[in-house]
């Protein structure tokens, strides 16, 4: 079922003991990212930040960095997230918004993918 400006994606997961990182991805495919949410606990010196980007064409472009971290080790999280046809909202633990731009502007995803130091509990589109 692919992610559209007319529903949400609700992420419920469990970040391991001693997490590095871990992320999630909304996109064309593996070369083609509209949201890359890097979670990092302690990765590439980045210490309770998250990072947001994009990929196009296997390159990465400018970086945003959130330090509003409410996630913690073995702690379980809910992440929420919608877009428009200009930008993604998501929802991180304590309902903070962060916001970055849609910039390949389209009204749909079909590629998500969720990987790194976690335990999903639930995965739902509505």
């Amino acid at each position: 079922m692919p992610l559209t400006t007319k529903n949400q994606l609700t992420i419920t997961g469990v970040p391991d003991l001693n997490a590095k990182r871990f992320t999630i991805n909304i996109g064309l495919g593996e070369q083609d990212y509209a949201l890359h949410f890097d979670v990092r606990f302690d990765h590439q010196g980045d210490h309770r930040t998250i990072v947001l980007n994009s990929k196009h064409n296997g390159k990465f472009n400018s970086e945003k960095k959130e330090k509003h971290f409410f996630f913690q080790e073995t702690r379980e999280f809910k992440v929420t997230i919608t877009f428009t046809h200009d930008e993604f909202q998501v929802k991180i633990p304590d309902d903070y918004p962060v916001s970055f731009p849609n910039s390949f502007g389209e009204d749909e995803f079909k590629f998500i993918q969720v990987h790194g130091d976690l335990r999903i509990k639930s995965f739902n589109i509505d």
